[in-house]
């Protein structure tokens, strides 16, 4: 009879608290045998490949279209659908080659990251070693049904969801699934129905490493059906949060969007009513309109972005997409993982304690210390001891040249620490040879290797403290007694390492052991060794960099609570008192009044996470105001890192599925990284911002001059060819170089921006009419003195008031200091490529009025002496004036109007 597999019964939820047995039963197979290639046949066309679908390549169509996205782009169509309509072709074909000069621009940028991005989720062909009928042999990971019997061994990488049907000292390493950064032992015993992912020990997950020993398991889940491809859904489920640039771009295009339909609709209604022909005064407004649209912007927007992502790029931060450039610079919160993020992803001996005293390591000068004095070890006989049953009792390997270990993780780290002693496990070897090895087994949570010493053998035994110490009755190298009250003594500085977030080892001696017998009393108990995962050298700088940043950092990890918080205090990232938030309470959310949930959003430290649970904290922060960064490298990591505003994932030691979730990969793997792409995003933000200000208020300034001029009878003062070129070059170029400042010196001590604020706040507009209603009062001068007291022709006119407002714009650019900045030394006047920016535009404002056929398209005549005098005068006063307006205002961004502006950002996270 064959057996009924369905989807959901693939699933490995309920695999774990069946027997071995039962699970053969149900897959309709023999261990002993495996399934046959007819019935491997019928299930593949049944369930598919064993591949979890990774994100489809972007194709080059959609490269392009993306380019078009923007509302500022749609905006700039619309007025190419003006101009074509009312047969203003010269207008229509320059619009055309500003949105296909924007694209090229972002589509070339933005190709090269998203092809560097495919190639870092390239995925290797894996194979696997499988039973099937009745013989064992190698096929691709890909073919694995469910039921397949595998064989796997050290070094092997977990093809599927398998169910443990033998065990032989089977290690596993879990930490890309559930964060755990030690490895877990696997056996046949079966779990509690509803035990958590970590606590399902017979288990075997696919993309999980084999670290120890060997085994043969049962698929019982195979592509999606896993749990990889379980958390896969929860990435394609988690809305990616929307970029505030993205936000911040869409609310000021709607913002023009009105502002030119009043505009036109005004200034059409006001001519049409004092009896102008209504084609003139429909020409007039889709020359405000374009006026109006400042067609520079989505250039200078892309090309800003595009050069903060080269320079992230510069320091090893590779950005998929160009908004996500800007991102950072105003996120608020940043939650990391811990292991392999805040973490080395290794074990290190942290102190070992024996009946002679404590002694700690200091790995960077290779030292055993105690009392924080170095030692030489070989002076206390009981250390020595204890560290050579580490060297011993070992299947690992390390090389002291290289620094590099292969193993189990505490068993390399275990050999680092007795290299530091002069114990060295080749030699040791050679002095005490193996002569048998009892490896570890999960009932009694230890191992021992029997060594030659002499005509007799010892057993170097390391495992749990409690089973150690239940099987001593001895103590350190005397051999004294062991009673009750010493062994409580030492089980209880055991649990006192493990709430400091340490693990713990004990390690003790047979000195009499039979190789065939097991080592099970009788034991000499020589002390305890205590293993941390160290942090990143980097971490503590970089989260002290984020807080004086205003930025708050937390962390959500899948490991044991302890541990989160000895990392989160040793990196600085919370205060010593700080408390664990269990990811338990997170999937109770919606049952907890407002108070609670923002009491659960105010911790630093999240432990026990599930992927679930990830990303219900996301949507927690996200619905109290914040713009969350997510970093991670897990698997389990990847559902977030989609959820979060930005995600960011670790280059080298990321998996993958992580790599393939985020926004941005940090090819170095440092954290300190992240400093620099925040101050890189607020740089790009506070430049965003600037040649918004300069380009809206320059634009403004000739919707101005256009309305109030045809409202007073005035000459058209400027031609829609005019205006565009003015938007094209004398916007365009200046803008470019406000684009590529530097920033100021003090954009990582100030707090990020509010989320909700606009690009273009109410402070901006302000500058923009104030700067706008100034260049335009200047032009308009100009135009009424050559007007009325030169006694200038329409097109003399026409032309001094193109040059006054083509001028005072290149003169505006020096209005874009901040406000505390010098008059003569700040970040506009020491950007090379603002002076280089106006030498070119005032070269093209001399040739559009000295080459013929520029001029002829331009409508510019020559104006003599008088009218240069008058439009170079005229210029000039938007610049005194605002001078005059940033020099009164200074007073506002001195350094303790900065603190009580940092202090109330504080007082606001708190509350």
């Amino acid at each position: 009879m064959e057996p009924e597999v369905t989807r959901a019964e693939t699933l490995p939820h309920r695999s774990h608290a069946l027997s071995v047995a039962a699970v053969a039963d149900h897959f309709g197979v023999d261990p002993a045998v495996g399934l046959t290639q007819k019935e491997v046949a019928r299930r593949l066309g049944r369930f598919g490949p064993n591949k979890v679908a990774p994100r489809r390549p972007v194709t080059e169509m959609a490269l392009i279209l993306r380019q078009f996205a923007s509302s500022v782009v749609a905006l700039l169509a619309a007025a190419l659908v003006l101009s074509l309509i009312y047969a203003e072709w010269k207008q229509a074909a320059t619009i055309a080659a500003v949105l296909v000069i924007n694209a090229a621009i972002g589509y070339y940028t933005e190709r090269q990251a998203v092809r560097s991005m495919e190639a870092l989720r390239q995925i290797a062909a894996r194979n696997a070693r499988v039973r099937r009928d009745g013989q064992s042999r190698q096929i691709s990971a890909d073919q694995l049904v469910p039921g397949d019997v595998v064989v796997i061994d050290a070094g092997d990488v977990v093809p599927a969801d398998m169910r443990c049907a033998s065990s032989a000292a089977l290690s596993v390493d879990e930490s890309a699934l559930t964060g755990e950064s030690l490895p877990v032992e696997k056996g046949v015993e079966t779990n509690p129905e509803f035990a958590a992912l970590t606590e399902r020990s017979a288990m075997l997950f696919k993309g999980t490493h084999i670290v120890r020993g060997s085994g043969e398991a049962i698929v019982t889940g195979t592509g999606i059906a896993t749990e990889i491809g379980r958390i896969a859904e929860l990435v394609e489920g988690a809305a990616s949060g929307e970029s505030p640039l993205e936000r911040q771009l869409a609310l000021l295009s709607r913002q023009l969007i009105w502002l030119t339909l009043a505009l036109a609709a005004v200034v059409a209604a006001a001519g049409i009513y004092s009896g102008k022909p209504i084609f003139l005064m429909a020409e007039t407004s889709i020359a405000l309109a374009v006026a109006a649209i400042p067609e520079g912007l989505p250039i200078v927007a892309t090309l800003a972005l595009a050069r903060g992502m080269m320079r992230m790029a510069g320091r090893n931060a590779l950005v998929e997409n160009l908004a996500a450039v800007e991102t950072l610079g105003s996120t608020t919160l940043i939650l990391t993982d811990k292991t392999g993020t805040l973490t080395e992803n290794r074990m290190e001996v942290e102190r070992v304690l024996t009946p002679s005293g404590e002694y700690s390591i200091d790995h960077l000068r290779a030292v055993i210390l105690k009392d924080r004095n170095p030692v030489d070890p070989a002076t206390d006989p009981g250390l020595m001891r204890a560290l050579l049953v580490g060297v011993l009792c070992s299947n690992a390997e390390y090389d002291h040249h290289a620094g590099f270990g292969t193993g189990d993780p505490m068993e390399v780290a275990l050999l680092r620490a007795g290299g530091f002693a002069g114990l060295h496990r080749r030699e040791q070897i050679d002095t005490y040879p193996e002569v048998a090895e009892h490896p570890f087994d999960t009932a009694t949570k230890r191992m021992a290797t029997v060594h030659r010493h002499g005509d007799g053998h010892f057993a170097a035994v390391k495992g749990a403290p409690e089973e150690v110490l239940a099987s001593a009755d001895r103590i350190g190298v005397e051999a004294a007694p062991l009673d009750d009250t010493a062994r409580a003594a030492w089980l209880g500085s055991a649990e006192r390492l493990a709430a400091d977030g340490l693990r713990v080892l004990a390690v003790a001696i047979h000195p009499e052991a039979e190789p065939a017998e097991p080592i099970a009393r009788s034991l000499a108990f020589l002390g305890l060794v205590a293993f941390r995962d160290p942090p990143r050298h980097d971490i503590a700088d970089a989260v002290a960099a984020m807080r004086s940043a205003g930025i708050r950092v937390v962390m959500a990890t899948g490991d044991h609570p302890s541990t989160a918080l000895s990392i989160a205090r040793a990196v600085g990232m919370t205060e010593p008192d700080a408390t664990v938030t269990a990811g338990a309470e997170l999937s109770r959310l919606g049952e907890v009044a407002e108070a609670e949930r923002k009491k659960i959003a105010r911790g630093d430290v999240f432990a026990r996470m599930t992927p679930e649970q990830k990303l219900n904290l996301i949507d927690l922060f996200q619905r109290e105001g914040e713009v969350v960064a997510m970093i991670g490298d897990g698997v389990n990591d990847a559902p977030a890192l989609t959820k979060a505003n930005i995600g960011i994932a670790m280059g080298q030691r990321g998996t993958d599925v992580a790599r393939e979730a985020a926004d941005m990969v940090l090819l170095d793997d440092a954290f300190s990284t992240i400093v620099h792409a925040v101050r890189e995003g607020r740089i790009i933000f506070d430049n965003i911002r600037r040649f918004s200000t300069y380009l809206l208020s320059c634009n403004l300034a000739e919707v101005l001059v256009v309305g109030l001029a045809v409202f007073s009878g005035l000459p058209l003062p400027l031609m829609p060819l005019q205006i565009l070129f003015l938007n094209l070059v004398t916007d365009v170029f200046p803008a470019f170089a406000l684009a590529t400042g530097e920033g100021e010196g003090d954009v990582l001590a100030r707090p990020p921006r509010p989320p909700k604020e606009p690009m273009v706040s109410a402070e901006q507009w302000r500058a923009v009419v104030s700067y706008g209603l100034a260049i335009a009062a200047s032009t308009l001068i100009a135009l009424v003195v050559a007007t009325n007291w030169l006694e200038l022709g329409e097109q003399e006119a026409t032309t001094i008031s193109f040059l006054t407002i083509a001028l005072a714009q290149l003169w505006h650019v020096f209005n874009m200091r901040s406000r505390g900045s010098g008059l003569w030394r700040n970040a506009v006047t020491k950007n090379r490529l603002v002076w280089y920016a106006l030498a070119l535009c005032f070269g093209l404002i001399l040739a559009a009025v000295t080459v013929p056929v520029l001029a002829e398209a331009l409508q510019i005549v020559q104006i003599g002496a008088a009218g240069w005098a008058l439009a170079l005068g005229c210029s000039l006063l938007p610049l005194i004036g605002g001078q005059a307006w940033l020099v009164g205002r200074r007073g506002r961004t001195t350094p303790a109007f900065r603190n009580v502006c940092l202090g109330a950002h504080k007082a606001r996270s708190e509350l």
